[in-house]
């Protein structure tokens, strides 16, 4: 007879491929758009509805503002790590070559 603590390696790795199956099979059906199942078997698809659309364009309004904002932030940093790693002598030149054109 074969005592059972032989069989608890076989049962981890047996469990373990079985997870690893599952989450495989559920990428490939989200990847290629198949509808995921509940915990009944029927399928679930994702809703579109008039709400759902309305909420994308205004999530993708946002993320072009958000977008243009970072552009404009990296600008001004730019300018400020220039401004920091520039020597002091070549900064006030240009200061005061802009004073002279506003004049």
């Amino acid at each position: 007879m074969v005592p059972i603590e032989s069989f608890a390696p076989v049962a981890l790795i047996v469990g373990t491929l079985g997870m690893v199956g599952w989450v495989v099979t559920t990428w490939l059906r989200v990847k290629h758009g198949y509808p995921l199942e509940n915990s009944w078997g029927k399928p679930v698809y994702p809703q579109k509805n008039a709400e759902m659309a309305e909420r994308i364009t205004l999530l993708s309004q946002e993320n072009a503002q958000l977008r243009a904002e970072i552009g404009s932030m990296k600008d001004r940093l730019a300018v400020v790590e220039r401004i920091v790693t520039d020597e002091s002598h070549q900064l006030t030149r240009e200061i005061e070559q802009l004073r002279g054109v506003a004049n």
